[in-house]
């Protein structure tokens, strides 16, 4: 298929994102609406117990995730950029090594869990009373880890192929039949979070076989036999196209064990004690991380189109993606900002209640913590924009900046001088220099980009 045939080369850019981020959108929201669900069922069914064991267990998913887009994003960016350039046998040779990847990085990832569950736990946070649940859904949840991977993976390679729907019913499946085993499990069988966790595998499973049966449904390419193998070569370059992905999901998890140690440090000095600043974190993380599936959703919708267009060397088309993307997610985080700024109280109200205190400080952390919402997404959108083209180190740099260069710091540094409300400025601080750095690197992308679209322009004629 040359870029002629192919819709992704001529068809009109602004119903190609809808078709390919709509879906994407939907699959990543449902992924968020219901982790907090499912936090929901086994709360009222197991008590707190239950809701800190699957807190605690929670970095593995994460861990798994991030290894997920490293061979999931990395495969899909390749395939696109081969596709353009009209190269099908090395697109179809990609597809086959991610998919080994997917495979073996997803057994060998339950082996470890299984054999370092205990250590791995205690890092976790998990303390004398919670550890007997922790290990009882972590033992399950490890089963399911390798159908999560080839899932997620497979997904981003349908959205690829030109499949988004097909990449978005991958992930519903499974969300949507967790969520009806869920209360079944819990509350009519009485299994606990061992319930929770069967519901979950059970779903994920499902999910992997609708992932699995795309292998020969592949629109662009034909998969043989001998294009589903390891080559060490092509594992390299597809991880370093998915790393900046990668690194920015576990760099979630390494913000988070920073900002609760943080928060409970300096909570022990304030008014709200501990256990305030800490359950107003995670409302406030759990209500942005909606918001950013909207984003992310933009981003993996947009991946496909500027990965064939670059491919192509049609960089007028890959240049108006990235504004149209740009503009999407602005419009979308003005409503969180909006959201966020003016009516915390009833957000947060939606997941309990508490005394006035608790509410005091949930508020400000909501308005505080997220002022620069508004800019998060452009950074989100350039560090994948950056994997798309085929340049991962500058994507990784993008990935880094907010999470890890900017935010960690400042997070240790600003409470030495403001207390617990240093913490609170440090996500607005971190935010804004992140969409600094970021605008910097874009500008020179697309100056470059504009260079080579004339170069093009002149050869044509």
């Amino acid at each position: 298929m040359t870029k002629q045939e192919n819709p992704l080369g001529y068809e009109k850019i602004s119903k190609l994102l809808r078709g390919f981020a709509i879906p994407s959108i939907i699959a990543m929201v449902v992924s968020s609406l219901y982790n907090i669900v499912d936090q929901i069922f086994i709360g009222q069914g197991v008590g707190y117990l239950g809701n800190a064991a699957t807190n605690v267990s929670y970095p593995l998913t994460t861990i798994c995730l991030a290894i997920a887009l490293l061979i999931g994003i990395g495969s899909a960016s390749r395939f696109s950029l081969h596709l353009g350039a009209g190269e099908k046998e090395d697109a179809a040779r990609v597809v086959g090594n991610g998919i080994s990847m997917m495979v073996v990085f997803g057994i060998i990832y339950a082996i470890v869990i299984e054999i370092f569950l205990d250590p791995l736990l205690t890092v976790f946070g998990a303390t004398a009373e919670i550890m007997p649940y922790a290990k009882e859904y972590t033992r399950i949840i490890a089963l399911g880890m390798p159908f999560l991977i080839v899932t997620n993976g497979m997904s981003n390679l349908a959205r690829a192929d030109g499949s988004p729907k097909y990449s978005m019913t991958c992930m519903l499946i499974g969300a949507v039949i967790n969520t009806i085993l869920d209360p079944i499990f819990i509350f009519v069988f009485h299994l606990g979070v061992a319930g929770a966790a069967w519901a979950t595998i059970i779903g994920q499973f499902c999910s992997f076989i609708a992932a699995v049966l795309y292998i020969r449904k592949f629109k662009s390419v034909e998969i043989k036999g001998k294009d589903i193998r390891l080559i060490p070569k092509e594992c390299g370059k597809t991880a370093s196209l998915g790393m900046s992905n990668s690194l920015n999901q576990l760099a979630i998890t390494f913000v988070q064990i920073v900002l609760n140690n943080s928060l409970t440090f300096y909570g022990a000095d304030s008014a709200y004690g501990m256990e305030i600043p800490l359950a107003a974190c995670g409302i406030v993380m759990k209500t942005n991380a909606i918001l950013l599936a909207f984003v992310i959703g933009i981003s993996q919708g947009s991946q496909p189109i500027i990965g064939f267009n670059y491919g192509a060397k049609q960089y007028g088309r890959v240049r108006q993606t990235y504004k149209l993307a740009i503009g999407a997610n602005l419009a979308i985080s003005a409503v969180g900002f909006i959201l966020f700024q003016f009516f915390p109280y009833q957000i947060i109200s939606l997941f309990g209640t508490g005394d006035q205190l608790y509410f005091e400080f949930a508020v400000r952390f909501m308005r505080i913590f997220l002022f620069m919402v508004i800019a998060n997404g452009v950074q989100v959108i350039s560090s994948n924009f950056f994997s798309a083209i085929g340049k991962p180190v500058k994507g990784l740099v993008l990935s880094m900046t907010r999470q890890v260069i900017f935010l960690i710091p400042f997070i240790l540094i600003l409470p030495l001088f403001m207390g617990l409300d240093g913490i609170l400025y440090a996500g607005p601080a971190a935010d804004t220099i992140a969409f600094i750095t970021t605008v910097i690197l874009i500008r020179r992308e697309m100056r470059q980009m504009k260079k080579l679209q004339q170069q093009n322009l002149e050869t044509d004629h």
